[in-house]
């Protein structure tokens, strides 16, 4: 089963939580903190692995959670950074953020990585809040969150060569011929619904890999039809050939397909009317073929398009295909290996993802409701997470953080008194004044 779409959710893990001990020596009475430091959550990571050709592991598994950072230990030890969750994708595969639609990564090289889900650091144990009003504090932190989101895996498939055309041309005949795969051939439209792959030999140490894509037809580029489940394959591929039913077999003009083929292409995506393209003139065994060959070509030299190159094959009859495949291999040795590769869909919206601040974690917010004082700020919000309330220690650094953050005094400005509510996330409290 082809599958080329996913949507999947990923997880950092927890940082460990720093501990709070001491020192019990003999002699030494009164030992100073002993607790150590947190490890890091460990991260997800996507990882190219050239031997995956479908997204199909992905459907039936959507959630993906790194392990978290173990605790830290008496005598000031570390705790241990968990292990990176390795995901293997094919290559190909974009990965877009559900919820800003924008581009994490575009990846296309074996063993290529990228970090999707961020390990969250380790807490502090109390040795770090040592100080020398303080020698022996009872404060650690807990261990940060990993960071969270959804993700949308799209794969385009990496091919050499793509065959495009109208449906019932004969681009899966064709791939059958010169290679070993095996696509599903039928007199009927549509019988192509996925890439199929194969390796084409072409002797002398050459071969390339082709892919027969959906067949296209008229508004493909809107979505009709297959439409973009076909245009986002066509997009990796170095070169195009263009099969085209020379035969007439179903009463369309082949210049005619030609034409509307090439315009879905451009109305998809402007760089894909650039490409490289060959046309096969397929089915050139049946009766007609010559004849509207020959109006082919005269029609292209009207129109100005006289330098395309032309193989007449019959792909049944294995007639030219050979010569279409040398000409194809020796375009390739011409061609750059990788395409540039732009996105089409939503292209001004989306940027490449950076894991940065975009705004000031110390800012802050107070709005009033009732007798309540809500209090939005990244940072302090961050700070009440990772530190347990529960110690006088603890009590006395938040009091600190409040002063120096200018959100004790804003308060004041705000109308706080004695006995009004304030609340900072989760964490609600009674505002004092100090005598």
């Amino acid at each position: 089963m082809f599958l080329d779409k996913a949507k999947i959710f990923v997880k950092g893990g927890n940082g460990g939580d720093g501990i709070i001990s001491f020192r019990r020596e003999l002699y030494v009475p009164e030992g100073g903190p002993a607790g150590g430091d947190g490890g890091k959550g460990g991260d997800v990571v996507f990882r190219v692995d050239e031997g995956l050709r479908t997204l199909i592991d992905f459907r039936y598994q959507k959630h993906f959670k790194a392990p978290r950072g173990e605790k830290g230990k008496t005598k000031g030890m570390h705790g241990a950074n968990a292990e990176d969750m390795i995901v293997r994708v094919p290559p190909g595969t974009i990965v877009i953020d559900d919820d800003t639609h924008e581009i994490i990564a575009d990846l296309t090289r074996h063993d290529q990585e990228v970090v999707v889900g961020k390990g969250g650091r380790g807490g502090r144990g109390n040795m770090r809040f040592s100080t020398p009003s303080n020698p022996a504090p009872y404060l650690s932190e807990n261990g940060e969150e990993g960071q969270e989101r959804w993700v949308i895996l799209e794969l385009k498939v990496m091919a050499d060569v793509g065959l495009v055309g109208f449906p019932s041309v004969g681009k899966s005949t064709l791939l059958s011929v010169v290679s070993a795969a095996q696509p599903k051939i039928g007199a009927y439209h549509f019988t192509t619904i996925t890439p199929n792959l194969g390796v084409v030999d072409v002797g002398e140490g050459r071969s390339f890999v082709m892919a027969d894509l959906p067949g296209l037809i008229e508004g493909a580029h809107q979505g009709v039809g297959l439409g973009h489940e076909f245009l986002r394959h066509v997009e990796r591929t170095r070169l195009i050939i263009h099969v085209l039913d020379m035969a007439a077999t179903e009463e369309r003009d082949p210049y005619d397909d030609w034409l509307k083929i090439n315009e879905e292409l451009r109305l998809y995506n402007e760089k894909l009317s650039q490409r490289v393209q060959i046309i096969a003139a397929n089915k050139m065994d049946m009766p007609g073929a010559d004849e509207q060959l020959k109006l082919f070509r005269e029609k292209l030299e009207r129109d100005g398009h006289g330098e395309m190159e032309i193989f007449p094959i019959s792909a049944v009859a294995r007639q030219g295909v050979r010569e279409l495949l040398y000409r194809a291999a020796d375009l390739l040795e011409q061609i750059p290996e990788t395409p540039l590769v732009e996105e089409v869909v939503d292209v001004e919206e989306r940027k490449i993802y950076r894991f940065e601040k975009e705004e000031d974690e110390n800012e802050f917010t107070i709005r009033r409701e009732n007798d309540t004082f809500v209090v939005e700020c990244v940072a302090v919000e961050k700070m009440l997470k990772r530190i347990n309330m529960n110690s006088y220690d603890a009590l006395m650094r938040f009091g600190v953080t409040m002063r120096k953050s200018g959100i004790e005094a804003a308060l004041r400005k705000k109308g706080a008194q004695d006995g009004h509510m304030v609340r900072i996330g989760d964490f609600e409290f009674e505002f004092v004044e100090q005598e």
